[in-house]
Parts: structure tokens; C-alpha cells; sequence
């Protein structure tokens, strides 16, 4: 069967950067943003992004490229005979799998509270009311049942009708229509009283600030948030470079996906921060900032109850882009690996999705139960156990394993893989990376995986 290609390199660009382009973005970057005390942050994230970011996407493109194949399959036709790279492949369609676990559970949440904006459920709301918006929709597994299944259902729906007519052509349309809504919500974020203090915040170093947090911690956490921002390490990319041209180089394409990616991280900031100034509401309260303190903003805000509305629209595409990526991925596999038609793999996949995301719904409520993980003091429940695994687990193991698979004389090699990224006009990897891709970037990932782990 003749593989699929993107009917355009801006498809590809802004598939690509939807794919990376999620609730880490949108959701995590802000609040770990504000618990590492802005700006110096910021500046770390950007370095990390640069060093590590760039080159590990490059590699996951070019096996995917070089292939035509998803990832069990790509690993085959480019490992050594007789190696066991390929295994690899099927830990990456598990972390995917995992991935959607709870990641159609949190893109629910999103859809939910654009409902609730549109349908003005906040109008007029007290502080205590808006508080308890979320946490009486964590208690009640019905409403988030449903808005799981209708992001489960819209997304497979759309991936039924191929790269072309279904991906490319929505995932389009969601990207523009979130990088138009992005721009409009900051603009208005920065015309509040009070904002300059909040891009101040964000925007300048402040090094005293910083140290108060401790330098060592918003390094790490800028080197984790930089890593896992682009969903490095499972596949998720891989499989788009298996549909992409050989018209443009890989380094060139790499730094778009990040521009894209960071642009998007950037003004969400530029959103959330001049508005919590504003409204003097604390930037540093963790992953709640989205579901309650900036709700809490909107209700105060005049015609908070459009704003809000808006910006729950753009963070349900932010996160439905991911979800239109990953369950192609998913498909792909079937569909390379069992030999599966189009068809087959949407109808199977998706009751799998379905089954498979009930548990990280019950969690808050019918199955909750609380146990501790590392860098999760005071517990957490069955997604953040799910979350625990990619993120801390399957990502970083996952990226450095695609390195070592294109730098080493065991896997690809390094020579293969460089003639693969430099294929096509546009920014070039130099070859004077080598050492530092074969002795420093495992080292850092390394670090990375060993302290997600502790």
C-alpha cells in the first residue's frame, strides 16, 4: 500500500507543531513558569530548548524519513541485522496508548469549562463557587465521561478519513484558528490595569528571585519542560517524518516545529501573567492556575464571560491537536504492523481509547485512591500515575534511545543519520556535533531520566 504523504509543507509544520503543541504549553509551562520564579526560568528553558530540543527532534524525523515506517517498522528497516532496536517500537506505541490514557480525560476538562463559559455558568459566581466549579467536576465521573468520549469520538472521527483529508486539512484549520485566538486573548491581557507588573515577572530576569527558589531547581525544571515539551521519545514524531517530503532539510524543519511550539508557550504566558497582575491573583499556584485561579480572573473581569470562553477554546485545540497526532499514531502502527485497513484500525483503536481512558476518570471519584511519586509529595491519583510514567519514564528513556540509535557504530550511525537530516535545502546539522551528541546529550537525558525517577 502506498504510503501517505502531507499535501503541503505547511501541513506538515503546523501538524508537527500541533502534535507539540499541548497542554504542556499551555497548561504546565504558565504555572511552572510561575513557581520558578519567571524570567530566569524563561531564559534556561530557551537554552534547553536550543541544545537538546532541537537535535533529538531531528533524529526521531529522520528515522521516521529515512523509513517510510512507524516506529516498530522504521526501526527495522534501518537496524543493523540481527539488533534488537525494533523492540523499542512497540514501547513506543505504549506510551502513546498511555499517553491518551489521561490526556483525553484533561482535554475533556478543557471542552467542559468552555461550555461552561459559553453557557455563562460562572456569571455573577463568588470565589468559593468558582473554587468549587472544578472540584465538583473532578467528583462527578458522568460529566467528565462525557466530555472524554466526545474528544475520543471527534478525534478518531477525523483520523477515519486519512493524513490528507482528515489530519492535515482539521489539524489546519485548529492551528491557525489557536495561533488568531493567542494573539487576541494577549493582546487583551496586556491592555488590563496592572499588566506591566506581570510581563515583568515573566519577561525579566531576576536572578535574587530565582535564588530564593533555588537555581539548581529552575534549571531542572527548565530542562525538564524543555524536553518533554515537544513529546520526544514515544513515536509521536517519528511517524510524521514517515509522511513528510525530502524537499527540506530536517534541522530546518526541527527548529520551525520549535519556534511554533515555543511561540505558543510564550503567549500563553503573555496571557495568564499581566491577567493574575492584574487582578492580584498569585502566579505560583501550581497546576490549579488554569481550572481555578484563572476562572476566579475571568468573573472579574469585564466581559469575563466571553474572555473566558475564548481562552477555553483555545486550550481545548491546543490539546486537541495532540490528541488528532497521537491517535494517528496510534492508527499507523495497526495499520503498518497488522496489516489493518483505515477503517479497522479507527473502529478497534477507538474502543480501546474509550476503555482505556475510564480509569483516569474514576480516579477522582469511584476508584480514588492516593499513592506517592517522586517530585508528587502529597500523592496522586491514577493519572497522575499515568503522567508519571511517560513523562518521567518513557520520554527521556525513549529520546535516548533514538540518539543512541542515530549516533552509535550499533545502531543507524551517525553518518546515516546526518546524510538523512541534510537531505533537501535549508538549515544544516554539522558534522562537529558529533562528539557532543555522542558524549554530552546522553549524559544530559540521562540526568533528566535518573532525576524524574528519585
Amino acid at each position: 500500500m502506498k504510503r501517505e504523504n502531507f499535501q503541503s509543507r505547511l501541513g506538515f509544520l503546523l501538524v508537527s507543531a500541533g502534535c507539540a503543541i499541548g497542554i504542556g504549553n499551555v497548561w504546565k509551562f504558565p504555572y511552572v513558569t510561575g513557581e520558578n520564579g519567571g524570567g530566569v526560568f524563561v531564559l534556561f528553558y530557551v537554552l534547553f530548548l536550543v541544545i537538546m530540543g532541537v537535535p533529538v527532534l531531528t533524529m526521531e524525523l529522520a528515522v521516521g524519513r529515512a523509513s517510510r515506517k512507524s516506529a516498530v517498522l522504521g526501526y527495522k528497516a534501518l537496524e543493523p541485522k540481527g539488533s534488537k532496536w525494533h523492540i523499542h517500537g512497540w514501547f513506543c506505541v505504549i506510551g502513546c496508548c498511555l499517553l491518551m490514557m489521561y490526556y483525553t480525560t484533561v482535554s475533556g476538562w478543557m471542552l467542559d469549562y468552555f461550555y461552561k463559559f459559553t453557557v455563562g455558568a460562572f456569571d455573577g459566581a463568588a470565589t468559593d463557587a468558582v473554587d468549587g466549579v472544578f472540584s465538583s467536576m473532578l467528583a462527578n465521573p458522568g460529566e467528565m465521561a462525557v466530555f472524554m468520549v466526545i474528544i475520543v469520538l471527534a478525534g478518531f472521527l477525523v483520523c477515519s478519513f486519512g493524513l490528507q483529508k482528515g489530519l492535515e486539512r482539521i489539524s489546519k484549520w485548529m492551528m491557525l484558528a489557536l495561533l488568531a485566538l493567542i494573539v487576541v486573548l494577549a493582546v487583551h491581557s496586556l491592555t488590563l490595569d496592572g499588566a506591566m507588573e506581570g510581563v515583568k515577572f515573566y519577561l525579566l530576569p531576576d536572578f535574587q528571585r530565582a535564588a530564593e527558589v533555588g537555581l539548581g531547581n529552575v534549571i531542572t525544571a527548565a530542562m525538564n519542560q524543555s524536553f518533554f515539551t515537544l513529546s520526544l521519545g514515544i513515536a509521536a514524531m517519528e511517524i510524521f517524518g514517515s509522511y513528510m517530503s525530502r524537499e527540506h532539510s530536517l534541522t530546518g524543519e526541527a527548529v520551525r516545529i520549535c519556534c511554533l511550539d515555543t511561540f505558543v508557550a510564550f503567549m500563553s504566558g503573555m496571557i495568564i501573567f499581566p491577567a493574575c497582575f492584574s487582578f492580584g491573583v498569585q502566579p505560583d499556584s501550581g497546576p490549579s492556575l488554569i481550572f481555578v485561579t484563572l476562572p476566579r480572573v475571568f468573573v472579574n473581569m469585564a466581559g469575563g464571560r466571553v474572555w473566558g470562553a475564548l481562552f477555553f477554546l483555545f486550550m481545548t485545540f491546543a490539546s486537541f491537536t495532540t490528541v488528532l497526532a497521537v491517535f494517528e499514531n496510534i492508527m499507523a502502527s495497526c495499520i503498518d504492523n497488522f496489516g489493518w485497513s483505515r477503517k479497522k484500525a479507527t473502529g478497534i483503536c477507538c474502543v480501546f481509547i474509550l476503555l482505556a481512558s475510564m480509569p483516569c476518570v474514576l480516579g477522582y471519584n469511584e476508584w480514588y485512591f492516593s499513592v506517592v511519586l517522586p517530585n508528587a509529595p502529597n500523592g496522586g491519583q491514577i493519572l497522575d500515575i499515568e503522567d508519571f510514567l511517560v513523562s518521567n519514564l518513557l520520554l527521556p528513556l525513549g529520546s535516548l534511545i533514538y540518539l543512541l540509535f542515530c549516533v552509535t557504530k550499533w545502531g543507524w550511525g551517525f553518518d546515516k543519520y546526518l546524510e538523512e537530516a541534510n537531505t533537501g535545502t535549508g538549515l544544516r546539522m554539522s558534522r562537529a556535533f558529533k562528539p557532543y551528541f555522542q558524549f554530552i546529550l546522553p549524559i544530559i537525558i540521562l540526568v533528566i531520566l535518573i532525576q524524574g525517577l528519585i
